[in-house]
């Protein structure tokens, strides 16, 4: 595990790089969804895909950026998803973003995560890895320093809602306006990775990504971006869940790139969500 965190690590850094110095256009491809990849989407796969390959412990990776997992090492042990570049159109309005790495032992699911990271990159990059516990992480020169153990409150300020608000279930909208009426603060930049760090790092709230009317299954990834968080957050003493209140680590994957709605967030909070969602 400890080379995978380290190949982890290295890749931040040349990432970190790659976004302060290459060009910000468009690539020639689109990713599994159809989407137009960004050159920096293209050149932080295949950085991390390097990284990871001089981990022996690695035996195959699965990227938000390809098809298909890819088999880098038949006798290895684990299995890495990861999004390499989350919110990278946000890049070139000078917002963070971010990279997500779920590691998982045995097939891609819920309940095989072991353990997860994420990156930031924005005024400073830090690094939040969870194995037993949620320990954070900062960038100071070529070297990541331990800065915290990350623990959420049983209630927080922050509300971070996703996905078109047009395509809101009327269920989902009263509980977004529950928080607002309560005194909770907007905090939504469209980069997964910066919001739910916000929370992490102030010590509660909510982010929500429900199914809508246009996307009833979400659209975040279950094994690049749902999953990894839902362990940092239950390792911060947090909650992760779907809409039925089922835990995120306890479902399945029968695609690399199946979606899921998903809530992270505090106890009080979550316990918002069951109470809204029960009465659709």
């Amino acid at each position: 595990m400890t080379e995978i965190i380290e190949a982890i690590k290295r890749s931040a850094i040349r990432i970190r790089k790659a976004i302060n110095e290459e060009e910000l256009g468009y690539a020639q491809s689109a990713n599994s969804s159809g989407e137009q990849q960004l050159k920096l989407d293209v050149l932080s796969d295949t950085i991390i895909e390097e990284e990871l390959a001089r981990a022996s412990s690695v035996k195959t990776i699965a990227s938000e950026e390809k098809s298909d997992p890819v088999t880098i090492n038949e006798s290895g042990k684990y299995l890495v998803g990861y999004d390499p570049l989350d919110g990278s159109s946000l890049v070139d309005v000078n917002l963070s973003v971010g990279s997500i790495f779920g590691i998982y032992e045995g097939s891609f699911s819920g309940p095989n995560l072991v353990a997860s990271a994420y990156v930031v990159y924005g005024p400073r990059t830090e690094l939040v890895v969870a194995t037993i516990k949620a320990e954070r992480f900062r960038l100071e020169g070529e070297e990541f320093v331990f800065m915290q153990e990350l623990a959420l409150g049983d209630k927080g300020k922050l509300n971070a809602p996703g996905a078109t608000q047009k395509y809101w279930y009327p269920h989902h909208k009263e509980l977004v306006e529950s928080l607002f009426a309560e005194g909770y603060r907007l905090r939504y930049s469209g980069g997964m990775v910066p919001d739910l760090h916000q929370i992490l790092v102030k010590g509660g709230g909510l982010f929500s990504y429900p199914g809508t009317e246009d996307k009833p299954k979400g659209k975040l990834r279950k094994i690049f971006e749902v999953f990894p968080f839902a362990n940092i957050y239950e390792k911060a003493g947090g909650y992760a869940i779907d809409e039925s209140g089922r835990r995120l680590l306890e479902l399945g994957c029968g695609d690399i790139h199946e979606t899921t709605p998903c809530f992270f967030g505090s106890r009080y909070e979550i316990e918002k969500v069951k109470e809204y969602y029960e009465k659709a």
